[in-house]
């Protein structure tokens, strides 16, 4: 599903995000290969509600503090774990590659908070990517956090794509691994969504919020480190729980 107004909206903020400077109704249309007319009218509407703003008169629009205002309100009533962003940079800091926390998006698991290995080759994971549920170990973690009807659910409407050649293919096949991963006490990925990527991960619970917490990164790096990734991981999720025993409800 697609939405084209909503996502011309989104692309807008993410042409400033990476320009950071104003930019004229030309060469936004240009830019996007949008009809003048449409993008007037995107960019009135939006300078209407109080989000885009001439900084200089004929400069070119420039999105208004609305936005971090909104975002902040929505953040507030739904926050992220307290300190999250600092695990997730211990986890890099004990094992040199990626690290992620994600939540449920529909089928999909949504990354909400990451931090990049430092190497040159790693595993990139901007927040906002989304893996499916059911090929990966991120997603295979969020789906055992479900009830069985729930779980079940949502693979009834998977579309089983072959993605590697190590990719699940049946609802069956993924609730055989969920079981196994369970009574091992990690989720292994085996480069199933993304060739020559694997990692593991693990469920966090916060209150009634669930998150997978995530290390990942190049097959030949981490292939043979599984488990000592999953240590890595045990500590300092148990270090973290223990540290916000109040918060997380535990």
């Amino acid at each position: 599903m697609n939405v084209k107004q909503a996502a011309n909206v989104l692309e807008l903020l993410e042409f400033f995000a990476a320009h950071q400077r104003p930019a004229s109704l030309a060469e936004i249309a240009k830019h996007f290969d949008w009809p003048r007319s449409s993008t007037f009218n995107l960019l009135g509407t939006l300078a209407q509600r109080g989000y885009l703003y001439e900084p200089r008169p004929k400069a070119g629009y420039y999105p208004t503090p609305a936005w971090a205002t909104l975002i902040g309100k929505v953040e507030q009533a739904q926050p992220l774990p307290k300190d999250m962003r600092a695990l997730l940079e211990q986890l890099v800091a004990d094992t040199g590659e990626t690290a992620v926390l994600a939540a449920v998006s529909g089928s999909d698991a949504l990354f909400v908070e990451t931090v990049e290995s430092p190497h040159s080759v790693r595993y990139a994971a901007p927040v906002g990517k989304r893996v499916p549920l059911h090929t990966t170990a991120t997603g295979r973690t969020l789906l055992s956090q479900m009830r069985a009807d729930e779980r079940a659910g949502v693979l009834r409407k998977v579309t089983f794509e072959q993605y590697t050649p190590t990719t699940l293919m049946s609802a069956d096949a993924v609730e055989a691994e969920i079981a196994q991963s369970m009574q091992r006490g990690w989720f292994q990925g085996n480069a199933e969504f993304t060739p020559e990527l694997g990692g593991v991960s693990m469920a966090l619970a916060f209150g009634e919020r669930r998150f997978a917490l995530l290390v990942a990164g190049p097959m030949y790096r981490v292939s043979h480190r599984l488990p000592e990734l999953a240590v890595h991981i045990r500590q300092r999720i148990d270090a973290y729980l223990a540290e916000h025993a109040e918060e997380s409800g535990s």
